[in-house]
């Protein structure tokens, strides 16, 4: 038997247990919170159409929050991921790189300039602006000598987050009126969304999705340096620019859906990478997997904790995902 048998079985059985980990959180954001509703319910409304409240409440209210999960958590696991990938910088994440704040200055000029009022407006502006911010960081990182390298694109990122900071502040101080609904959406929330915004952010999903996994071999190669990544035969700014725009739509589409929230894009990758190794043809797929589990879970707590009240999921997420990262340092599962 060849040394990669093992480790083959060892992914199979970790993706395997993934995928049981999120039907487990999918029944639990559709079973759980205000109103506990027995899995049987659940089933009868999904499978059999029920007419009870119980089944109202699942299909008009849960069965969108739960999609919206699925495909922010994804989406900001699977752009973390090739953030960290690009950069080669293990602490890069959206927010990090500005792109969650480009979205949130886009949002904020929405609501303080353009009157919309409404999450399903949001979403295009929170899109427009991640896109903005991620072509500024780039532009900046790859100007001068030796283009975008890893550490002109994490002073980029810190340099342009600065400025949409400032310009998120300069603008809720001089609209008074936006603060309150901007902070709501500030926050990072599934509740409240409706199937509506499902339906506008999976085509950018779908997109984002098959352009980082187009990188996942050049991934590899660049995570050996870049000298080696071109002399394996890889076009290095290639593989930067497609992953960027791949993780730029994701952040986009996730970002104005449900908020910026934080840490879901920073962790699961190096729980993914501890999982299945370092192959990206494998963390990609873990990270979309253990995203969604974190980002539903974290909603799930947040309902029951202190009903009838909700607390968010961006508040949730690193409450709960804060003690694995913890964990995997502790124990140098995080590769360096």
């Amino acid at each position: 038997m060849s040394a990669a048998a093992p480790r083959r079985s060892r992914r199979a059985l970790a993706t395997a247990a993934a995928v049981a980990a999120l039907l487990v959180a999918i029944l639990l954001s559709l079973a759980v919170g205000a109103r506990s509703i027995p899995p049987s319910e659940v089933f009868d409304a999904l499978l059999h159409g029920g007419h009870s409240d119980n089944a109202e409440v699942v299909r008009n209210l849960r069965v969108p929050r739960t999609l919206i999960g699925l495909m922010v958590g994804a989406a900001l696991a699977l752009a973390g991921t090739v953030l960290q990938g690009i950069t080669r910088n293990p602490i890069a994440d959206p927010g990090i790189l500005g792109i969650s704040q480009g979205a949130s200055v886009g949002v904020v000029l929405a609501i303080a300039y353009a009157g919309v009022h409404t999450l399903t407006g949001y979403v295009w502006f929170g899109f427009v602006g991640a896109a903005v911010a991620s072509v500024a960081v780039y532009a900046i990182a790859s100007s001068g000598r030796g283009g975008a390298t890893p550490v002109k694109l994490a002073l980029g990122g810190a340099a342009i987050n600065a400025l949409l900071v400032s310009v998120t502040s300069a603008v809720l101080t001089t609209k008074a009126s936006a603060l309150d609904e901007f902070r709501f959406w500030q926050v990072g929330s599934l509740g409240g969304r409706e199937a509506d915004i499902a339906q506008q952010i999976w085509p950018f999903m779908l997109l984002g999705t098959v352009l980082v996994l187009s990188v996942a071999r050049g991934l590899d190669a660049l995570a050996l340096g870049e000298d080696l990544a071109k002399g394996l035969g890889q076009k290095v700014a290639t593989v930067r620019i497609v992953g960027g725009i791949g993780a730029t739509v994701l952040t986009g589409a996730g970002v104005a859906a449900a908020g910026p929230i934080a840490f879901i894009g920073l962790a699961v990758p190096h729980i993914a990478r501890a999982v299945v190794g370092s192959d990206h043809r494998w963390v990609l797929p873990m990270a979309a997997l253990i995203g969604p589990v974190m980002l539903l879970v974290s909603d799930v707590v947040g309902r029951v904790l202190f009903p009838p009240s909700e607390v968010p999921a961006g508040v949730m997420t690193a409450l709960i995902g804060v003690p694995f990262l913890v964990a995997l340092v502790r124990r140098k599962a995080v590769p360096a």
